[in-house]
């Protein structure tokens, strides 16, 4: 399956036309897998799928592993920085207030991601899919009880 960029009726910003298509990748502090615990990572995809309606932000896959998430995003307008602080601060102040056991058992009242995070450029799309496809936890299309 080959994906094919370019458009003929292409996205429209006030200032800009077109699609910048990146791989960002954020990382849970400490290193926990939290993941790994099914209600955790069901909640954690929710959440990224409001918050990027909530920006207008086009994700086309999301993956997760037992303590990383990786997605394919179209930037938009936003600058690295303003995605990543846009879309990890949304997770987080949810996840917490919805899960706060998480907050206190795991994080010792800090925060839930990595400061750090990695936004890349993808320039064969194709490639990327597939590696999201072999992450631990890729999402596959099947259906689960929180689709419902």
């Amino acid at each position: 399956m080959k994906v094919i960029l370019m458009k003929t009726n292409p996205i429209r910003y006030s200032s800009a036309v077109g699609e910048v298509w990146v791989m960002a990748t954020f990382k849970i502090k400490y290193s926990h897998k939290i993941f790994d615990i099914q209600a955790v990572r069901e909640l954690a995809n929710v959440l990224l799928n409001e918050a990027f309606d909530f920006y207008k932000i086009r994700c086309k896959k999301l993956a997760f592993d037992s303590d990383h998430v990786h997605m394919i995003l179209d930037m938009g307008l936003y600058s690295k920085p303003e995605l990543a602080k846009r879309i990890k601060g949304y997770v987080a102040r949810n996840i917490f207030h919805m899960m706060p056991w998480l907050k206190k058992s795991r994080f010792w009242g800090s925060g839930l991601w990595n400061p750090a995070y990695d936004i890349r450029g993808v320039n064969d799309i194709n490639i990327y899919l597939r590696y999201l496809d072999k992450q631990k936890y890729a999402d596959n299309g099947q259906k689960t009880l929180i689709s419902f």
